[in-house]
């Protein structure tokens, strides 16, 4: 009984009283902060992978997007290629066609213009030139505007581009800069787009000089043949009339003349058909070379 009143007893176990509740106090503290750490623990997760989705995404669209431009990229160059390829080709077959081209635009200038165009107008550049330039006051055979005078070429050329009617074929005397004469078969036609808006007129040109050449070479033979036909004519009509009277005169001065008359005849047309035969041969040797 004695020490169950002792104060030192009684302090003794009241501390270690409270000691013990402290530590069952304490102990369960611990759990439920470790518990709170473990939730927050498993929570930081989510919320930061809800916060990562939006930059997650805009990423996407970002890589997404720079793939569709490289795409569009090379099909850029790629049809920048194939233009260039279509543009390569089309110089080439323009450069090695025989006859000339000329390509006038909307505005009445040469666009383009190949090799053999330039040989057979004169011109090293004829490219940002007009019709009126390039032609002159070179005359359509044949054609006549009005009573003022016939067409020219630059005119019809400029009435093409108006209207965009297609003229297949003129006929031309030209004259280039250095003063060499020819003679032009030229074609026009409109070019339109595929939406038939008018782009311009192409102008075909091919020097037929030498074909007119031998046109008026054959006109001027079956001239010289008529005219040939016709002495030769007049001559065997004065040389039969003479032999006539050869064969009836009595008196031997007038056929001694007759005689003479006749020899003269025969020469002359000896002359002439040596002539003519001469000229052929000039008009053939000429011809071939």
């Amino acid at each position: 009984m004695k020490l169950l009143t002792n104060p030192i007893l009684l302090r003794v176990c009241f501390g270690l009283f409270a000691a013990a509740v402290a530590l069952v106090f304490g102990i369960f503290a611990v759990r439920a902060v470790r518990r709170n750490v473990q939730e927050e623990a498993s929570f930081e997760p989510e919320i930061s992978s809800r916060a990562d989705f939006p930059l997650q995404t805009y990423h996407a669209v970002i890589q997404q997007l720079k793939q569709q431009k490289y795409e569009l990229e090379n099909l850029q160059q790629v049809d920048r290629r194939r233009t260039k390829a279509l543009e390569n080709l089309s110089s080439a077959v323009l450069s090695n066609l025989s006859c000339g081209v000329l390509f006038f635009h909307t505005n009445g200038l040469v666009r383009q213009a190949n090799a053999a165009v330039k040989q057979i107008l004169g011109f090293s550049s004829p490219v940002g030139m007009n019709a009126g330039d390039l032609f002159r006051h070179a005359v359509i055979h044949g054609s006549s505007v009005d009573a003022s005078g016939a067409m020219t070429v630059a005119e019809a050329v400029e009435t093409t581009i108006q209207h965009a009617a297609a003229i297949r074929r003129i006929d031309s005397d030209y004259t280039t800069p250095a003063g060499e004469e020819r003679v032009l078969e030229i074609t026009l036609s409109p070019v339109h787009s595929a939406h038939g808006e008018l782009l311009g007129v192409t102008c075909l040109v091919n020097d037929t000089t030498e074909i007119a050449y031998m046109r008026r070479r054959e006109e001027l033979s079956v001239e010289m043949s008529a005219e040939m036909a016709l002495q030769l004519r007049n001559s065997l009509g004065t040389i039969f009339a003479q032999a006539n009277k050869l064969a009836v005169a009595r008196d031997t001065a007038a056929t001694e003349q007759l005689a003479l008359d006749i020899a003269a005849e025969i020469r002359h047309l000896d002359r002439t058909i040596g002539g003519f035969l001469a000229g052929s041969a000039t008009a053939a040797a000429s011809g071939v070379n």
